[in-house]
């Protein structure tokens, strides 16, 4: 596993998880969706197979590995300046999607393992503190990873949050599996939001070098500009500067027309090589 790109920063997220529910929104009048309802071909990234598929494809380049489901144990300091970065999706303590994963926790199944740290994960939130937690919220973090209702709850935030958000702008911007997925993987890197540096920032910055399918333009074309874009982001911060997730991934589907993200799929990684053959 490697610590550096294992998990994404989110960029500005804190503010915005305390706030509200979060939603992917567009960041003027001329970047909204369309009025009138898309037509997408082909099966969405939200099938259930597919949605697997997406989460293998992101944890090749989160975990180096395609086993997803073994991640909602994990959880590890990785010096980012967010300070823990745990389970599936990368919910980390100072950034208030650990903490609110905690809670939905929580709502579900009142005096679980962890609820005993919501008061040390509201304090520590913003900041790369362990104050209250250490070890012991580690060990107990490993606990509470055998509850299913705890995985539940990891798989409800990662929708709420990132997975549904995503694939619903996606969809109105007229893309099929391929580039619902981009919106994806871009969206559990950079965090939700407008901010330059955020998912939807990239995607301003790639409507002004393309039209969306759902305006007109060419498919193929808009992808390529918002992973373009994305790169561009990427190569801000030295955790993302290698951008072989889009050049090696995203973009090998992407020159292979493969739209609908079917497989047989193969790629790479960070140099290590994957492939999804049903």
């Amino acid at each position: 596993m490697r610590p550096q790109p294992r998990r994404a920063l989110r960029i500005a997220l804190a503010a915005a998880l305390v706030a509200a529910p979060l939603t992917v929104a567009a960041t003027s009048a001329a970047q909204a969706a369309p009025a009138p309802a898309v037509q997408l071909k082909g099966v969405g990234l939200d099938d259930p197979h597919k949605k697997d598929i997406a989460m293998q494809l992101v944890s090749s380049a989160e975990n180096s590995s395609l086993d997803w489901k073994a991640q909602y144990k994990y959880i590890e300091d990785i010096k980012d300046g967010r300070g823990y970065t745990a389970g599936i999706i990368g919910f980390c303590s100072g950034t208030g999607d650990m903490l609110e994963l905690v809670e939905h926790y929580t709502d579900l199944k009142p005096g679980n393992v962890l609820a005993k740290y919501l008061p040390a994960l509201k304090k520590v939130n913003g900041t790369d503190s362990h104050a209250g937690l250490g070890s012991a919220f580690e060990r107990d973090w490993a606990t509470a990873a055998k509850d299913t209702v705890f995985q539940q709850a990891q798989n409800d935030e990662r929708d709420r949050v990132y997975f549904n958000p995503a694939v619903k702008q996606a969809k109105a911007d007229g893309l099929r599996g391929l580039g619902q997925f981009a919106y994806y993987d871009a969206i559990v890197m950079h965090g939700p939001g407008n901010s330059s540096d955020s998912f939807g920032g990239i995607r301003a910055a790639a409507m002004k070098k393309a039209k969306t399918p759902a305006q007109g333009g060419d498919e193929a074309a808009y992808i390529k500009a918002f992973l373009d874009a994305r790169k561009v982001v990427m190569k801000k911060e030295e955790a993302h500067s290698d951008t072989s997730r889009v050049d090696t991934e995203q973009t090998v589907f992407l020159n292979a027309k493969n739209f609908d993200l079917n497989p047989p799929l193969k790629w790479k990684v960070y140099g290590d090589s994957y492939a999804i053959n049903s």
